[in-house]
């Protein structure tokens, strides 16, 4: 089964993670999730081990945000504690997944996300590299503030990919590696997006190559030639695994725009009542009477 209009909230929610921040942490989720995955898979770990950790967390990330299995247990949960909260929230957003696919990723709870570790320089630029937002020849730029970045991209294209891989027929892991560079290239090449593609004309894919290479020398030759083989089969959509990483592609870039304007056309109505930010409690009485009294409600 690919992905159809019932995995829409799904796919917000994990969207979303770009936009999710914590006290004395850098960056989203999404953004550090992806400097841990690059710290593992550039410590030679398999990329199927990396998928499956990554990947279940950001699934549980959709509800727990950085309730994660670290910060649980500094906060003084059992280790049996804290995975029970991670599974709850797993569920809740698993429902629609593939169930093989969902078992593997739920199995991988306990372990957390791949640890913190030293990364290649490609993973700070793309984390620092802003996306072009909307871009077309002749046309200014449409900018969305404040911008994603290359790394929360990749990232959450490399979870799409996962969860759209079963019903393409695709290898998960060989989607979230190819998911996981496809950007390679912008972390030396800021994003002019499709009109400075056009601008470039039959320089393009020299100029990308050259910035491909210098994120590849960053890698163990071994890790590199992992990566190769996985991202290049993308340059069409005559596989599997990239027809599953251009479903994810196609609906991170289009669900990214599609946030802003969700957010710009929201109504008092919609967050009072339909999202109940003054919700049930001792005093939802007396506020509701504050907010009356001023014409809020």
């Amino acid at each position: 089964m690919t992905f159809d209009a019932a995995h829409l909230p799904l796919l917000r929610e994990l969207g979303d993670l770009k936009r999710i921040r914590s006290a004395e942490r850098d960056g989203s989720i999404a953004e550090r999730l992806f400097a841990r995955g690059w710290a593992a898979l550039a410590a030679g770990d398999a990329p199927a081990v990396v998928m499956r950790r990554t990947v279940a967390a950001a699934l549980a990330a959709a509800r727990l945000g950085d309730l994660d299995r670290t910060t649980l247990a500094e906060l003084g949960l059992s280790n049996a504690e804290a995975c029970a909260v991670l599974e709850r929230g797993f569920d809740e957003v698993a429902v629609l997944l593939d169930p093989a696919l969902a078992a593997a990723l739920r199995s991988a709870l306990p372990e957390g996300a791949p640890a913190a570790g030293p990364v290649p320089r490609f993973v700070t630029q793309l984390a620092t590299q802003p996306r072009a937002g909307v871009t077309c020849p002749g046309r200014p730029r449409l900018l969305l503030q404040p911008p994603e970045n290359h790394a929360e991209h990749c990232l959450i294209v490399a979870v799409y990919g996962v969860l759209a891989a079963p019903g393409y027929g695709a290898d998960p892991a060989e989607v979230f590696l190819a998911s996981m560079a496809h950007h390679f290239h912008n972390a030396a090449m800021p994003d002019a997006g499709f009109t400075g593609e056009v601008l470039l004309g039959d320089l393009l894919d020299r100029v990308i190559d050259a910035a491909r290479e210098q994120a590849m020398a960053m890698l163990d030759p071994a890790v590199a030639a992992q990566v190769r083989a996985a991202i290049a089969p993308i340059a069409g959509d005559a596989t599997p695994a990239a027809r599953a990483f251009h479903a994810a592609d196609v609906l991170d870039r289009v669900l990214e725009i599609e946030q802003h304007l969700r957010a710009a056309s929201a109504t008092m109505d919609a967050v009072l009542h339909t999202y109940e930010l003054v919700h049930a409690g001792p005093v939802k009485t007396f506020h509701d009477r504050v907010l009356a009294d001023v014409g809020l409600l």
